[in-house]
């Protein structure tokens, strides 16, 4: 570890607290080497909010290191009983915490054994109740343990009111660690060996020059108009400059999430265009002259120009259409598209590191945003920019398919747009791989040709070269991981990344083999390089926000949980303060028989651990009883059963005609039948599904579902509908409701639904697959426990006949719809459509692999 590492390391180590870490500067390496220290059967430490890359990468780190016993991942293909024996085995455990909050309630855990939780990605703590609730059920019974988080997002803690202190407060740690680049630890332990840098700055063509110009001037119109029709937002940091980071449609959502139903129709439109204008942007410098043109090109539509909000109809919009299109052609009208200046910048590079280049094989790692552009300049080097610049306007132009947008709304086709014009006929192997080529000298100059990955261990006389996303595959380790790897001498970033340049110099001090040559390509007074510096400075402002909060910041004592009297840990337990008073010192006394009698305790089902209520449930003084419930949610009293519906699976089950079943079987059941509408706090109290920068609900879709809920009331007179206009009112709600009530017994609320002489063993199931299969057109409540007894995996009920399927089901008209799901061939919807396709056969394969059945039950 680097100085500053350690330092992190051993102040954390000894002292339990939040440590909030500048981005690219070994966070993972830190929490690796707290895991190593409690690697021993004698500790039982749990992980929760980790990555599935980070899980792998820190068990490959250890199993390099030979440290055992491994840590374990649990998820829900781990059966209860083997939970069970491995939280008594020992050792670090990587736990979801819908998991961990599960086992904590039901006491599978030993939680006074345990020796500490380690929490990644603190920042989402407020957000993701699970984890909070976690720590609140394992501070409650364990005083002794500790408790560690960490974070790389200084941003998320300057939004909201004092929210370093409040999420301090969730996660039960007094000490808060700031490590930012500027930090003196960092600066001296980076500073001590330094990359060679060689920033080359690119001129903009003058066409490109012209185009962003005119983009900037939209933008600053765009921005004006929506702050001259909302006078009341807060819009100070809604700027041109800012509008150029990636964090801007966060900052927008932050202000108009909560008041999105009153804005009017122009105000919305103006939120689409900037999104569009940005995306535009961005790809001036990211994209060919071809498809930017191919891109502009599906906005010059009649009916484009009639929704949009006006940008369209400025000078600076018919500007920025006739230069793109002057990019293509030459003086004689002939077709010859304009280079991209960073392809010769790169060429120039590569032909300069191939002449200094002295020994065999060196390795030159070229480093871009995305798979699209390593696979632009994978075809750019091997096929040459003309032949790839003709090839793209055959597809992109000449041939270009013919899109019918006019039912499309705005934001539907931004995102077939971009998927049509950013896809550069990749398959799998080119987003799973990098690309390897080498580079060989002739008579016409320098040529490229591609070769296997396994080249890289051959000894070649001439360069290397391999094309690399940032991350790859979503993962932000992937570059370290590179780096150790391939151990290169040349690195070119083609694209700024302010968290590779940390990454990078994180290397050269730790892992580095020789000093690094690191060629920097950025357009020179663009607005790539402001967004560059934007970054820069947004991150530096923050850290110092965080400094000034940290100084005048009043930690309470007993903020770490391990005193009785932790205000976090306190439950209103529904005993009124004067019941608790006693005569002679007037002091709180309260009878712990009492109140432990008068607990009230409500029954949740498994899979609204996904949600924040039990949490709330919780702390408003209620005893959670997490149980597989075939009826309802949540269950009150041995008469009252709640469902809980959001607003988007409110539709989508009035759609399917799922809720309609439910409904029924919740008034067979129980006398007091509830339909829980459910609205988000940071959303308004409004009937639309996911309205925020996507299509709105029109009206008539609005009635639709109104006129559904209608038909349903008329159907169930019992049925009582509740709206709550968040997870908060909904607790208060419950806790008045059971006021006088008696309390639900878990074993009965199990077994209704269940046929007789039926059993629901929760051990015996896959959760996971469970819950897929609960969601499929004719699978319900009656017949699922067949269909996951007769039904060995998914990919044996794919082969199954109607009449098969007829007999599992029990039902003709239910087991049609099963059989159709797998077999008919569908239409998709646009919003489907847009889904990569890549993501849909990775989850298809692996729920083809899945069991439906635990093989190492008990039970089995």
């Amino acid at each position: 570890m680097l100085a500053y590492e350690n330092q992190m390391f051993l102040d954390v180590l000894h002292e339990d607290g939040l440590v909030i870490c500048a981005k690219g500067l070994g966070l993972e390496t830190v929490i690796l080497n707290i895991i190593k220290v409690f690697c021993d059967p004698g500790n039982l430490v749990l992980v929760i909010g980790s990555s599935s890359p980070e899980e792998d990468f820190w068990i490959t780190q250890l199993k390099k290191d030979c440290i055992k016993p491994l840590p374990r991942i649990l998820s829900a293909d781990t059966s209860i009983a083997e939970r069970e024996k491995i939280y008594l085995q020992g050792g670090v455990l990587f736990v979801s915490s819908r998991i961990l909050v599960v086992d904590l309630l039901k006491h599978r855990i030993p939680t006074p054994q345990i020796t500490g939780i380690l929490v990644c990605r603190a920042h989402n703590i407020l957000e993701s109740c699970q984890e909070a609730f976690a720590l609140r059920l394992y501070r409650t019974e364990n005083k002794t343990g500790f408790i560690k988080a960490f974070s790389p997002s200084s941003q998320t803690f300057t939004y909201g009111f004092t929210k370093i202190e409040r999420i301090m407060k969730t996660l039960f740690v007094p000490k808060l660690y700031l490590w930012p680049r500027f930090h003196l630890a960092v600066k001296s332990s980076l500073d001590k060996i330094s990359p060679e840098v060689i920033e080359l700055h690119v001129e903009l063509t003058p066409a490109m020059m012209e185009i962003q110009t005119s983009l900037l001037d939209l933008i600053n119109y765009s921005i004006k108009e929506l702050k001259r029709l909302n006078p009341s937002l807060d819009t100070e940091e809604i700027t041109v400059e800012n509008s150029l980071s990636k964090c801007f449609h966060k900052i927008l959502q932050t202000q108009l999430n909560p008041i999105w139903h009153r804005l009017s129709s122009t105000t919305k439109q103006l939120v689409s265009d900037l999104k569009l204008l940005r995306n535009l942007m961005i790809s001036v410098t990211t994209l060919d002259s071809v498809r930017f043109q191919s891109m502009l090109s599906n906005y010059s539509s009649v009916d484009y120009v009639h929704r949009s909000s006006g940008w369209l109809l400025l000078d600076a919009a018919e500007t920025l259409f006739i230069t793109a299109k002057r990019r293509l052609f030459n003086s004689k009208k002939e077709i010859c598209p304009e280079h991209n200046p960073k392809w010769r910048g790169l060429t120039e590079i590569l032909k300069e590191i191939g002449q200094n280049s002295k020994d065999n094989g060196e390795i030159v790692l070229v480093l871009a945003q995305s798979a699209k552009t390593c696979c632009q300049l994978k075809n750019l080097l091997v096929q040459g920019a003309d032949t790839l610049l003709l090839n793209l306007y055959k597809k992109h132009i000449k041939y270009k398919p013919i899109i019918s947008t006019q039912k499309n709304t705005i934001n539907e086709e931004l995102e077939i747009n971009e998927n049509l014009n950013n896809d550069e006929e990749l398959d799998e192997n080119d987003l799973n791989n990098c690309f390897t080529l080498t580079q060989s000298k002739n008579e016409d100059g320098l040529t490229f040709t591609e070769c296997a990955n396994e080249t890289r261990n051959e000894t070649l006389k001439e360069p290397i070269i391999v094309l690399q996303q940032y991350k790859k595959d979503g993962d932000f380790l992937s570059l370290p991981r590179t780096l150790r790897e391939l151990q290169p001498k040349y690195i070119v970033m083609y694209d700024a990344n302010m968290t590779a340049v940390r990454q990078i110099e994180v290397f050269q001090n730790s892992d580095a083999k020789s000093k690094l040559v690191v060629y920097f390509l950025i357009f020179g007074g663009s607005t790539e390089e402001q967004a560059y510096l934007t970054t820069l400075r947004r991150e530096k402002l923050l850290f110092d926000f965080l400094i000034k909060e940290k100084a005048v910041m009043v930690i309470p004592k007993g903020q770490d949980g391990k005193d009785e009297d932790c205000p976090e840990l306190t439950r209103d337990l529904g005993v009124h303060p004067s019941e608790m008073l006693d005569d002679d010192d007037k002091t709180y006394k309260p009878d712990e028989k009492l109140v432990k009698k008068d607990i009230p305790k409500v029954i949740v089902d498994m899979r609204e651990f996904r949600s924040d209520l039990p949490v709330l449930l919780h702390r408003r003084g209620i005893d959670i009883e997490p149980v597989t419930l075939q009826v309802g949610d949540y269950i009150l009293t041995p008469e009252m059963c709640v469902e809980r519906k959001s607003i988007d699976d409110l539709i989508g089950s009035l759609k399917s005609g799922r809720l309609y079943h439910q409904a029924l079987m919740m008034c067979r059941h129980y006398t007091k039948p509830i339909l829980l509408i459910e609205f988000d706090q940071n959303k308004p109290f409004d009937l639309q599904g996911r309205f925020y920068l996507s299509k709105d609900m029109t009206t008539s879709h609005r009635n639709d579902i109104t006129s559904k809920l209608q038909l349903l009331t008329l159907h169930f007179p019992k049925l009582r509908l509740v709206w709550s206009p968040s997870p908060f009112a909904t607790a208060e709600l419950f806790q008045e409701l059971k006021e006088g009530k008696s309390q639900p017994i878990s074993s009965e609320a199990a077994a209704i639904g269940l046929e007789a002489g039926q059993n629901f063993d929760e051990e015996m199931y896959n959760a996971v697959i469970k819950d897929f299969m609960s969601k499929l057109p004719g699978v319900t409540t009656q017949n699922i426990l067949n269909v996951l007894n007769k039904g060995q995996s998914l990919t044996h009920m794919l082969k199954m006949s109607l009449q098969e399927l007829k007999a599992i089901v029990g039902n003709s008209q239910d087991a049609e719809a099963l059989y159709n799901v797998f077999h008919k061939k569908l239409k998709l919807t646009n919003e489907q459509s847009n889904t990569k396709h890549q993501s849909n056969k990775g989850f298809r394969a692996t729920m083809n692999k899945k069991r439906f059945k635990h093989t190492n039950s008990k039970s089995k």
